[in-house]
């Protein structure tokens, strides 16, 4: 592949095997693309899906398993613990390799035109490809989550950037261009949402905790304990063990205790390296240390 973007599409679906197979299915054994990973959760009832490749083999896959994802799910029916407002949720598109910021800011108009054009579906434009400056956080343009949207969508500041209405059952779907983003769980030893939801309003960089840092509480019901569930916007400057950190400072004012954590999707080797450096006490580590890379060069 001469030009590599990366695209990380997450479905409202998390638990039907059958339905998420359906939905990945466009992106497999397609020349230009090459699916790298797809994690469901049940609790969230989401399925996050990570594929890379060239700019126009991309954008066909992925309008394709935006229409099948618009026809399988109904969000009138969805349920889960992870906030939503379509069955093709979000869309970030990410500059790997010889690929610029601009153009995944354009390639994500694309993508949010076609599909208007071919299912219905209307879109937000987000992050770097917004087109107004409350639009950029993806929490600000997902607040009142489906059930809400086709109300919000009649205020003048939000009407969609494609589309006029609401889809009735596909909702409405974020389209933008970002950095690489780390999804990164941490896991509580308590089944008190409200604790959790108290740490994650201090972890967070909205209500005043750790800048690039996005955080909300998520009960872990079949486990019994709850999450602090955070997307990492920018690893170099807020890394994860800061973030993990802060978990457990926060968890001791209640007597709960970091019992594991999680990474969803595919994590840049530098996150993981900058991770070690600080718990091991590594000193002037290099990428270039690792087996692996050097074995691929």
């Amino acid at each position: 592949m001469h030009q590599i973007i990366q695209c990380v599409p997450n479905f409202s679906e998390g638990r039907d095997l059958e339905k998420i197979d359906k939905i990945v299915a466009p992106f497999r054994g397609k020349a230009g693309v090459k699916l790298l990973d797809y994690s469901n959760d049940e609790d969230h009832n989401r399925v996050v899906v990570t594929v890379v490749g060239e700019r126009e083999a991309l954008k066909a896959a992925v309008v394709e398993a935006v229409g099948i994802a618009s026809q399988l799910i109904d969000m009138t029916k969805h349920e889960g613990q992870h906030p939503r407002m379509g069955a093709t949720d979000v869309i970030p598109f990410i500059p790997i390799k010889n690929a610029t910021m601009e153009e995944c800011v354009a390639l994500s108009k694309e993508v949010a035109s076609l599909i208007y054009d071919k299912f219905a579906v209307p879109s937000f434009l987000y992050e770097k490809s917004a087109s107004a400056s409350t639009r950029e956080n993806l929490a600000n343009v997902r607040k009142g989550q489906f059930e809400g949207m086709a109300e919000k969508i009649k205020a003048p500041e939000w009407t969609p950037d494609f589309g006029t209405t609401i889809h009735p059952t596909a909702g409405i779907t974020a389209i933008g261009a970002r950095m690489p983003l780390v999804a990164f769980n941490v896991n509580l030893n308590t089944n008190d949402l409200e604790i959790a939801n108290k740490i994650a309003k201090n972890v967070r960089h909205l209500s005043g905790g750790l800048r690039y840092c996005k955080a909300l509480g998520i009960a872990l019901e079949e486990r019994g304990i709850v999450q602090i569930s955070m997307n990492m916007t920018d690893f170099t400057k807020t890394p994860l063990y800061r973030a993990f950190e802060l978990i457990r400072i926060e968890a001791q004012r209640y007597g709960v205790s970091i019992v594991g954590s999680e990474i969803i999707g595919l994590v840049p080797m530098d996150a993981l390296i900058a991770t070690s450096e600080y718990y091991l006490g590594i000193e002037e580590f290099s990428y270039e240390q690792v087996l692996e890379k050097r074995i691929m060069e």
